[in-house]
C-alpha cells in the first residue's frame, strides 16, 4: 500500500500510451537485430520445423512486468521452449500406428499402476524373457520355484503385509492353532489366484505346519511381486503373469511331480489342478486324504466325478458354504466388477444398458452394483426360481438374442460354457464391451473371433478392440477370462472369510477320523461357518447376544450353535 502511495496519482492516459508505444517499437527494433545476426540459426529452424507458407512463423514474447508496472516484451529465453514444443508436435503430427499404440498401452499401464498394486510390476516389467528360461535362487539359494523375477521380493513382502492388515481373521487363526500344528505332515498342492490374500493363507498353512507347492489357477491374476515375496519365503511357486496355455500346465506339473515329494492334501480353485493330477498321477491318488475346492467350475466338476463313480477321494465344497458363497460371490463382486470396469474402460455408468448373464450370487452382486449407479440392467436365466428373484429385484428378464443388439455392456457369470455366441457378437453393436465374471474362460466363444477377417488390436493391458470388417468395434476384457482379478484387485477383507474358510476345511478333512469322510462332495460342517464369522465379527466392533437357557430350550438349540440346519437359506 505505501508503495502505491508513493507513486502519487497516475499518469494521464495519453502519456502512458504514448509510453507504451516506444516501448513497444524499441522491442521490435530489438528484435529484428537479433533476428539479423542470428538468421542462419532461423533458416535451419525453419526448414527443420515446416510451417505453411502462408502464415509465417511469429515468436510468442514471454510477457515479464517491470518496475514501473508496465509490461515488456521479452525473447531470451523463449527459444529453447519454442524448440521444445516444436519437437513434441513435430512427433505428433505424424506418429506412427505402432507408435499410437505403444503410446496409448504406456498411458494405460501407468494409469493402472497408479491404483493396482497388481500392475505395478507386472504390467511395467521390460523383460520378455520366459521364467523358464531364466536361472533364478533366492536368498537361502534354493530354485525350486518359477516366478518373474526374484528381486522383485521386497515389494511383494510389503504387499502382503498390507493384506495382513484387512485378514485380522486369519491372522488370528494362525496364531491361535500355530503351536498345535494341526497341519504337520501335510503336504498340500495348490492351485489358486496368486495375489497378495492368497500369500497371507499360504504363510498361514506354512505356520501350521504344512508344506506347500503352488500354482496359479489363472494365466493373468499373478501378482508378479507377490509371488517372487512367496519364493523368496522358501515356497515353491510356479507362477508370473501372462503365462502361455503351455506354461500354465507346466506349472500345475511342477507342483505336482516332485521327486521325492508327493502331496496327500489338494487345494484347488477351478479343478484344473483336480484334472490334471488325475489325467496324469492317478497313483498320486492313493496318498490324497482330501480336495477343497472353492469355485462353481471347480465343484461341478466334482459332483460329476462323483456321479460317475470316479472321485476316490472325500472333497470339500466350500463354494457353497455360506461364509463363500454369500460374502465373496456377492459382496466382493458388488465392489470388484466396477473396479475392472472403471481401470479398463473408463465407462460411464449412468444410462448404460447393461446385460448380466446369470442372476447366482455373483449375477447378484453385479447387478445391484450396475443399477446402483444409474445403468439399465437386464438379466437372462435359465433357472425360474433366480429369473423370478431378478424380477423381484426390478430387473427385466430377457433373452439375450433379445437385447443383443442395444446392449452397451454384457457381463458373464453363469459358470457355463458359450454363453456368448459368435453370432451375438456378430450382433452387437459397435463399441460394446463384452467381459466374463465367471471362472473359466468358455463362457464368451473368444476361439470364434480368432479368425482371418477379424482384426485384434490391443489398446490397454487386458483390453482388445476385436474389429470386423464394416469397421465396428466389441472391447473384450481380458480376453474372456475373469475380469476382477485379471484386471483390477479385489476387497481383502472378502478373501479374508473364503481364505479362513479353505484353512479350516483342510484342517478339518486331514484330522479327520478314517470313515467320517466317504468318497463324496461335502458341504462345510454349519459351526465351522459359523466360527469363521465369529472371528471377523471383531473388525466391525460387533456384540452378539447369547441365548438363555430357557430360549436356547425353547428353539431346541445348543447355546454355542450351531443356530441354523443344514437347510436354511440365508
Amino acid at each position: 500500500m505505501a508503495e502505491l502511495l508513493n507513486k502519487g496519482a497516475p499518469e494521464p492516459v495519453e502519456t502512458k500510451d504514448v509510453r507504451e508505444a516506444l516501448k513497444a517499437k524499441e522491442v521490435k527494433e530489438n528484435a529484428n537485430a537479433e533476428r539479423a545476426q542470428s538468421g542462419e540459426k532461423t533458416k535451419a529452424d525453419t526448414e527443420r520445423y515446416p510451417l505453411s507458407k502462408a502464415a509465417a512463423p511469429k515468436e510468442p514474447s514471454l510477457v515479464v512486468f517491470n518496475n514501473d508496472g508496465g509490461a515488456v516484451a521479452s525473447h531470451k529465453p523463449v527459444k529453447k521452449q519454442i524448440q521444445f514444443a516444436d519437437e513434441k508436435q513435430e512427433f505428433s503430427r505424424f506418429p506412427t500406428k505402432t507408435g499410437r499404440r505403444s503410446l496409448s498401452r504406456s498411458i494405460s499401464q501407468s494409469s493402472t499402476d497408479s491404483y493396482s498394486s497388481a500392475a505395478s510390476y507386472t504390467d511395467s516389467s521390460d523383460d520378455e524373457t520366459s521364467p523358464r528360461d531364466k536361472q533364478q535362487t533366492n536368498s537361502k539359494n534354493s530354485s525350486d520355484f518359477c516366478v518373474k523375477n526374484i528381486k522383485q521380493a521386497e515389494f511383494g513382502r510389503r504387499e502382503i503385509e498390507i493384506a495382513e492388515q484387512e485378514m485380522s481373521a486369519l491372522v488370528a487363526l494362525r496364531k491361535r492353532a500355530q503351536g498345535e500344528k494341526p497341519l504337520a505332515g501335510a503336504k498340500i498342492v495348490g492351485c489358486t489366484h496368486i495375489t497378495a490374500q492368497t500369500a497371507v493363507l499360504i504363510e498361514t498353512l506354512g505356520a501350521l505346519g504344512a508344506q506347500c507347492r503352488w500354482a496359479a489357477c489363472n494365466i493373468y491374476s499373478t501378482q508378479n511381486e507377490v509371488a517372487a515375496a512367496l519364493a523368496e519365503a522358501g515356497f515353491a511357486v510356479f507362477a508370473w503373469k501372462g503365462e502361455s496355455e503351455d506354461d500354465f500346465w507346466w506349472c500345475i506339473d511342477c507342483c505336482v511331480n516332485m521327486n521325492g515329494w508327493q502331496p496327500n492334501m489338494i487345494l484347488d480353485d477351478g479343478g484344473d489342478l483336480t484334472h490334471w493330477v488325475y489325467k496324469k498321477y492317478p497313483n498320486v491318488f492313493k496318498k490324497i486324504r482330501g480336495i477343497v475346492e472353492e469355485s462353481v467350475t471347480g465343484v461341478h466338476r466334482l459332483y460329476q466325478l462323483s456321479k460317475a463313480g470316479k472321485l476316490c477321494v472325500p472333497a470339500m465344497n466350500v463354494n457353497d458354504s455360506v461364509t463363500k458363497q454369500k460374502f465373496d460371490n456377492l459382496y466382493c463382486c458388488r465392489e470388484s466388477i466396477l473396479d475392472g470396469l472403471k481401470r479398463t474402460t473408463d465407462v460411464m455408468f449412468g444410462g448404460k444398458q447393461v446385460v448380466v448373464c446369470g442372476y447366482g450370487e455373483v449375477g447378484k452382486g453385479c447387478c445391484a452394483a450396475l443399477k446402483a449407479l444409474g445403468a439399465i440392467v437386464y438379466v437372462t436365466e435359465i433357472d425360474p426360481i433366480c429369473a423370478l428373484q431378478a424380477c423381484m429385484d426390478g430387473f427385466r428378464v430377457m433373452k439375450l438374442n433379445e437385447v443383443v443388439r442395444q446392449g452397451d455392456l454384457i457381463i458373464t457369470c453363469t459358470g457355463n460354457k458359450n454363453v456368448v455366441t459368435r453370432e451375438q457378437l456378430d450382433r452387437m453393436k459397435n463399441g460394446c464391451i463384452v467381459c466374463n465374471m465367471g471362472h473359466s474362460n468358455t463362457e464368451i466363444d473368444v476361439a470364434s473371433l480368432r479368425t482371418p477377417e477379424l482384426t485384434w488390436e490391443r489398446v490397454r493391458s487386458q483390453v482388445d478392440h476385436v474389429i470386423w470388417p464394416d469397421g465396428k468395434r466389441v472391447v473384450l476384457l481380458a480376453e474372456g477370462r475373469l475380469l476382477n482379478l485379471s484386471c483390477s484387485t479385489v476387497p481383502t477383507f472378502v478373501l479374508s472369510i473364503t481364505a479362513t474358510t479353505q484353512a479350516l476345511a483342510l484342517i478339518e478333512l486331514y484330522n479327520a477320523p478314517e470313515g467320517r469322510y466317504k468318497q463324496d462332495v461335502y458341504l462345510l460342517p454349519k459351526k465351522m461357518d459359523e466360527y469363521v464369522a465369529s472371528l471377523h465379527l471383531p473388525t466391525f466392533d460387533a456384540h452378539l447376544t447369547e441365548l438363555t437357557d430357557d430360549q436356547a430350550k425353547y428353539l431346541g438349540l445348543n447355546k454355542n450353535g450351531p443356530f441354523k440346519p443344514n437347510y436354511y437359506r440365508y
